[in-house]
């Protein structure tokens, strides 16, 4: 699990242009969503970059919008669903 999680903060790194960000410096259980300080503040457009992590490096296609929203929580959440549900 914790090779999933880390590769999953430099993907998002990347995929986000996180400039600011190492891999260090992201609580893999902040929330990925949300204004308040404890959130790593993503947005919708954020969201549809993590859709594509997820199917290019992956092969996870999320057919029900409705269940993005517990897998997104937070990088372990979405590590731990990658663990579960990856085709490659």
């Amino acid at each position: 699990m914790d090779q999933i999680i880390e590769q999953l903060k430099l993907q998002l790194i990347e995929a986000l242009n996180w400039e600011d960000q190492t891999p260090e410096t992201l609580n893999p259980d902040a929330p990925l969503f949300g204004n308040d300080a404890s959130s790593l503040g993503l947005d919708s457009i954020d969201a549809l970059e993590i859709i594509i992590i997820l199917d290019k490096n992956y092969g996870i296609k999320l057919e029900n919008p409705e269940q993005a929203r517990p897998i997104f929580f937070s990088i372990r959440t979405l590590a731990e669903y990658i663990a579960q549900n990856r085709k490659k």
